[in-house]
């Protein structure tokens, strides 16, 4: 762990220098770069600078104690040994979670895909009642959301939504929330009470700079329709609605939403970069079998993550076995418990590789 400080440290001193140089000022994407890297390090670097001190500060003290001291200053300096030896411990596991590798999407807004899953209209319903938790979750934080495609059932549900979440560190937040979330209650249809199981898939992507992808117009088709509404009458009179579809990959997207062609040509654009983008990370990630084990992970859209009990106001996480007892207040976007312990998890599960 020394060895890695030492390189961050000499780096940082380096990259003070760079960012104060008048022809890489002139350069601004270049500055730039540099000074984000100069900040994505330098929490490390000042804590590492306050163990170094410590250290220091400890060994003067060890020395002071071989000499002859009056009793009641021995007592003083040997109080004091103990404090900096418990600080400089907390101050090494503190390091320890600041060398953690950090994920370069954490900062990045993100566009939650939400599909209805089994279960038919009630999964539906279920996918609806997703969709306004994550919105409410991102008023609560102070971000703003921004509807890019909305399918809906006719019957208070939703087949499947894609809504674009701007806020910073959007990502770090919600990216573990991937995957199968599970459904238990008694449908409001039902006469005879019994308690029906419903799925909905989620999957976060981050969304995606011009220069993480770069999409070849030849590789895409782009297909006008006349946007409609449910049982297929026509919404307007226009070929408003887009449809993209990647010939290499097979991805498929349509928006329907705007009344411009351009504005929902745009709008599938970035979400077919997102998801391109979201395919290059599962691709690179594939090859990282640590990764693909962990207990809290992104990547398996299938895996089922949560379920929701309605008969017994619960919520459970199936990764971190975690059970919150507020049914009612989760699904108005209160789920920053929930949060914190997946990424505490998968923060201890990456401390094991941090030596």
């Amino acid at each position: 762990m020394l060895d890695k400080l030492e390189f961050i440290e000499k780096r940082y001193q380096e990259l003070n220098e760079k960012i104060a140089d008048p022809e890489i000022i002139s350069n601004i994407s270049e500055w730039q770069k540099y000074v984000k890297e100069h900040s994505d390090i330098e929490d490390v670097v000042l804590k590492y600078k306050e163990y170094k001190a410590c250290l220091e500060q400890l060994e003067e003290n060890k020395e002071m104690l071989k000499d002859k001291l009056d009793e009641d200053f021995r007592e003083l300096v040997k109080l004091e040994v103990d404090e900096l030896e418990e600080k400089i411990e907390v101050i090494s596991e503190e390091l320890k979670v600041l060398l953690i590798p950090k994920d370069p999407n954490d900062d990045k807004n993100v566009i939650v895909e939400i599909r209805a899953g089994a279960g038919g209209d009630e999964g539906g319903i279920f996918a609806g009642d997703l969709l306004r938790m994550y919105t409410r979750y991102a008023e609560r934080q102070g971000w703003k959301t921004e509807m890019m495609s909305l399918h809906d059932q006719g019957v208070g549900g939703v087949k499947e939504a894609s809504f674009l979440i701007k806020g910073k560190g959007a990502y770090s937040r919600l990216k573990y929330e991937s995957g199968v979330h599970r459904v238990q209650r008694v449908p409001a249809t039902e006469s005879s009470g019994r308690i029906h199981t419903s799925t909905a898939t989620v999957a976060v992507l981050p969304e995606a700079d011009d220069v993480d992808i770069v999409i070849n117009q030849n590789d895409v088709r782009v297909d006008v329709f006349r946007s409609s509404g449910n049982g297929g009458q026509s919404v307007n009179t226009t070929d408003s609605a887009v449809r993209l579809t990647h010939t290499p990959t097979g991805i498929v997207v349509s928006c329907q939403d705007e009344k411009s062609q351009l504005k929902n040509k745009e709008k599938a654009f970035k979400i077919l970069k997102a998801r391109l983008y979201d395919k290059m990370i599962e691709e690179q990630n594939a090859e990282i079998a640590q990764e693909r084990k962990s207990q809290v992970g992104t990547g398996d859209r299938s895996a089922k993550i949560r379920t929701y009990n309605f008969p017994q106001g619960r919520i459970t996480d199936h990764r971190v076995n975690l059970t919150v007892y507020k049914l009612d207040a989760f699904l108005d976007g209160d789920i920053n418990e929930m949060l914190d312990s997946l990424i505490t998890t998968a923060q201890a599960e990456k401390l094991q590789q941090v030596e």
